[in-house]
């Protein structure tokens, strides 16, 4: 199975009106491509992805490894067939600095990485985000953007953290062709990745 209407680039807007991390995924035309629901109260991240916002179809489930985030594995499994689709690695200590994350073929093989472009990003966010008041707006002027490369360093798609008070909208556009079982994987692990950033700025 893969994701439909890959029309980009892509945009990811959270709900502000749910008390859990709801988003949509949307092309450029304002088609669906899936409906993202994050569940509450559990010790570890389950994430739901429907076919759209009517939630009657369910297409993958993300689930964390472990309680803590902190160098967890989320594996993509496939809801119609059961299978694991790939996994989203975060790199442990290294995320101190740049937030960086592997992502895992089915085979449990390193296809693609995620970078964070710019370090001082995350270090300004941090130091102006426990300022009063000014803390409150970072999200107009300190937004993140990440890198997808292959392990050649080929570059394929780029999401970037969009201008907003409440950080409810990123958007993702692929800079070259892939193959679409690896375009499914690479969107999925970003979504997955998205609700662990996305209290930055």
């Amino acid at each position: 199975m893969i994701l439909q209407n890959l029309n980009y680039p892509l945009d990811f807007t959270f709900k502000i009106t749910t008390l859990s991390s709801d988003f949509n995924i949307t092309d450029k035309n304002g088609n669906y491509v899936a409906y993202v629901r994050q569940k509450m109260f559990k010790l570890k991240e389950d994430v739901l992805v429907f076919s759209d916002e009517s939630k009657s179809k369910e297409l993958f489930r993300i689930q964390a490894n472990q309680w803590i985030d902190f160098n967890a594995s989320y594996s993509i499994t496939e809801v119609e067939s059961g299978k694991i689709f790939g996994r989203l690695a975060r790199k442990g200590m290294r995320s101190l600095w740049k937030s960086q994350y592997n992502i895992v073929d089915q085979n449990d093989q390193n296809k693609y990485q995620i970078n964070e472009d710019n370090g001082w990003v995350k270090i300004l966010d941090g130091m102006i985000g426990e300022i009063p008041l000014v803390g409150m707006f970072t999200g107009y002027f300190l937004n993140p953007s990440y890198t997808v490369k292959d392990n050649m360093g080929k570059e394929y798609f780029k999401l970037k953290k969009m201008p907003s008070l409440f950080g409810r909208k990123f958007q993702l556009d692929r800079l070259i062709d892939i193959d679409d079982q690896d375009e499914s994987l690479v969107v999925l692990s970003f979504l997955m990745m998205v609700l662990l950033e996305r209290s930055r700025g």
